[in-house]
């Protein structure tokens, strides 16, 4: 306190702040003692038209309103803010690196360190409320709980570490067999095509030939009267296109989306033949049937424990009454 003209003034320390606008990458170092001193700075660095005040200040991680001054004070240290006029809205951006308080020289954009954090939770809270949705997880968020650290995922699962590192390991074996399973197909796939160039299979190609042929038929009369057209996401298509085995590596419900999409339409999409397409669309199908049948085994096997816990015998056993000795 500091008594100025007799009356007297509380004097607060300057805190260390980084401002930006929204879906900019430029920061600028603030100091300022309030709120209201770091609004009308962010007004006069970042060039904001007075005209679209009040001056909102959101947390760059995750756009949280600061709007109290206490709060304000509870922050560490290059805390950053995005300045937002009355006409803006705060839109995520990764380059924000997630926690806020980090050092900047020690930080390095990546966009996992900020998008990952949240998704491991997600799907982590997904499996513990079903164990067995593990099987209908693709391949990335397989990856993520991996990668998650072990002591945070043990306390969303509310399980010891030992068990999540068991967990973890279990999962990496479930990706290692994907992975096998993707490159034996591959080398399937090669091996057939060897076998076409030798001519073994030009019966069976002239067949596939004359129904691919009829189905192109099909597609085209179907186009004439009102085209179709995919859809399915651009990262589907991508997966489609790219990996050998895609059905391997897709989530349950992009499974489905695949198997349910019309073959003509995918197949534009694709730049693929119809032939190829549905053979694509049939092995999405089989895969996912099969992933269905293990998780209804595995409900069937964990109801059946369940029964033989409780079975009436089991219970009236400690219930018996003691003899008197008397």
């Amino acid at each position: 306190m500091e008594l100025v003209g007799g009356a007297e003034t509380e004097i607060r320390a300057l805190k260390p702040c980084l401002l930006r606008r929204n879906h900019s990458r430029e920061q600028h170092g603030v100091a300022a003692s309030c709120l209201e001193e770091l609004r009308s700075k962010a007004c006069d660095i970042l060039a904001i038209d007075k005209s679209l005040a009040p001056i909102t200040l959101v947390l760059a991680e995750d756009g949280t309103i600061v709007d109290d001054d206490d709060y304000f004070l509870c922050l560490p240290s290059n805390t950053k803010f995005v300045a937002l006029a009355s006409n803006e809205k705060w839109a995520y951006n990764n380059s924000d690196g997630g926690t806020a308080w980090i050092s900047q020289e020690s930080f390095e954009v990546d966009e996992t360190d900020s998008g990952a954090g949240l998704r491991w939770r997600n799907v982590a809270r997904q499996l513990k409320e079903d164990l067995s949705s593990i099987i209908l997880l693709s391949e990335e968020d397989l990856q993520v709980l991996i990668d998650a650290p072990c002591s945070d995922l043990a306390q969303e699962l509310g399980q010891s570490c030992a068990t999540v590192l068991g967990l973890q390991n279990t999962l990496q074996q479930v990706l290692d067999q994907r992975e096998e399973a993707r490159q034996s197909k591959q080398l399937l796939e090669l091996y057939l095509q060897a076998l076409e160039k030798e001519g073994s299979i030009l019966s069976k190609q002239q067949e596939s030939q004359t129904g691919q042929d009829q189905m192109d038929a099909v597609d085209t009369g179907g186009n004439r009267e009102g085209s179709s057209e995919v859809t399915l996401p651009s990262r589907l298509l991508t997966a489609l296109k790219e990996k050998p085995a895609p059905e391997l590596s897709l989530s349950s419900q992009d499974l489905e989306w695949v198997a349910k999409e019309d073959p003509g339409a995918l197949a534009a999409a694709l730049s693929w033949d119809v032939e190829k397409t549905v053979s694509a669309q049939q092995a999405c199908h089989r895969e996912l049937s099969l992933r269905l049948q293990q998780v209804q085994s595995l409900r069937s096997l964990r109801s059946l424990s369940a029964r033989k816990s409780s079975r009436p015998g089991a219970r009236r056993e400690p219930k018996r009454a003691r003899r008197d000795p008397t």
